[in-house]
């Protein structure tokens, strides 16, 4: 009669655990590619014009070596680039498209560091290659298919001012990302291209971008920058403001902070349908054994022993439960991760597939929590064994 009920148990057990490594490692996974794809268009910090108007049409900037170097030595800092960005038009024979032109640094020689903006968008690259020379430019996928654009084939870009200014520009790659909203914006080039266009210098740039080794860190880098660069005037009398990327996105962070309570939510309500299961296990092992349990005390086993008997039971069950629903939930991530059998719709998640991110240390906390909540469940179902009376039971016998 046990055995049924003890098997239903254990099957909860494994999708409890299961449905629970599934949501940390996909929430974890989706929270960290849709940072990495925001930071990639931008960057973890950026330092700007104190009167920067919140458009791509920013003021200038004068950067100096040495205050690169000094951003550059600030400790968790892992790359300073300059960068500039200018709105425009790509206009074909029948289509017109508006886009944000963003110039980065070509590689210099002898440079042993590469632009990171330049490796984010070399990992998301589909077709042809990065810019090489001052006219070469990258569109995304989104843009190519809108205007009938292929790599190495050339597009009028023009850029209203007070005056029409028209560049022929030279498409080497496609990229995408599967984030629509910047998809459509961005074309990155060359930052002398944008200095030209606005006939800056060469020191003159819309900004530098900072980029971080660890993101837990954003705020205190964040403030360290600051304070590098607070009341301070470049050479033409422009004060620095210091900007990281939550501050420029803060819905799309607000709303990837939900998730977590949305995990902790599915982690609750995953104990309790898995403790419901153990307790209910535990009891009927307990009720179906209560004749060995009065014999026991009749020849005097005391409780505590009794109790550790089937606490022991109950935990090989839970641990047998732990390392099916982990093994199936492992199984189902690795597959995700190198295969991508489970798709989603890109324009509505930003991704085109569920993403994995093996986080090892919400593991290791989540199956020593979960294990230790169950164990202390198991404390209250197991205090029936101290009413069990030998005498009713051998009564009976």
């Amino acid at each position: 009669m046990s055995r049924p009920a003890v098997r239903v148990a254990l099957l909860g057990i494994i999708i409890g655990i299961m449905v629970m490594v599934l949501t940390v490692f996909i929430v974890t996974g989706f929270k960290s590619a849709i940072t990495d794809k925001v930071v990639g268009f931008g960057s973890h910090i950026q330092v700007v014009n104190f009167d920067n108007n919140n458009t791509y049409e920013m003021r200038p900037i004068v950067v100096s070596d040495t205050l690169l170097d000094k951003l550059g030595s600030i400790n968790g800092v892992s790359s300073v680039e300059p960068f500039a960005t200018k709105p425009g038009m790509l206009k074909t024979d029948n289509q017109f498209q508006a886009v944000i032109y963003k110039g980065v640094e070509r590689q210099k020689e002898n440079q042993h560091t590469h632009s990171q903006c330049k490796l984010f968008f070399e990992r998301n690259l589909t077709e042809g290659k990065m810019p090489e020379n001052e006219r070469d430019i990258i569109i995304s996928k989104n843009i190519a298919n809108k205007l009938q654009l292929k790599t190495d084939t050339t597009v009028m870009c023009y850029f209203i001012e007070d005056n029409v200014l028209a560049r022929k520009l030279h498409i080497t790659g496609i990229y995408r990302t599967d984030f629509t909203e910047y998809d459509d914006l961005f074309i990155i080039g060359d930052l002398s291209q944008v200095q030209h266009l606005n006939g800056w210098d060469s020191l003159q740039v819309s900004g530098i971008e900072i980029m971080i080794d660890d993101f837990s860190r954003l705020e205190e880098i964040s403030n360290r920058v600051y304070f590098a660069t607070a009341n301070r005037a470049d050479r033409d009398g422009d004060f620095l403001m210091t900007q990281n990327v939550i501050q420029q996105n803060p819905a799309l962070f607000s709303w990837l902070d939900l998730l977590d309570m949305n995990v902790l939510v599915i982690i609750i309500l995953m104990l309790c349908v898995s403790g419901f299961n153990i307790i209910s296990g535990l009891l009927i092992l307990i009720l179906d054994g209560i004749q060995f349990i009065g014999t026991m005390k009749a020849l005097g086993a005391d409780d505590r022993y009794i109790r550790r008997i089937y606490l022991m039971q109950a935990a090989m069950l839970i641990g047998k439960g732990m390392l099916w629903g982990n093994l199936i939930a492992l199984v189902i991530c690795t597959l995700q991760y190198y295969l991508h059998i489970i798709p989603l719709d890109s324009a509505a998640y930003y991704v085109s597939y569920v993403p994995i991110c093996f986080h090892w240390g919400w593991w290791i906390v989540l199956n020593i929590g979960t294990l230790a909540v169950s164990m202390l469940i198991l404390l209250a179902p197991s205090a029936i064994i101290t009413k069990i009376s030998p005498a009713k039971v051998m009564k009976f016998e």
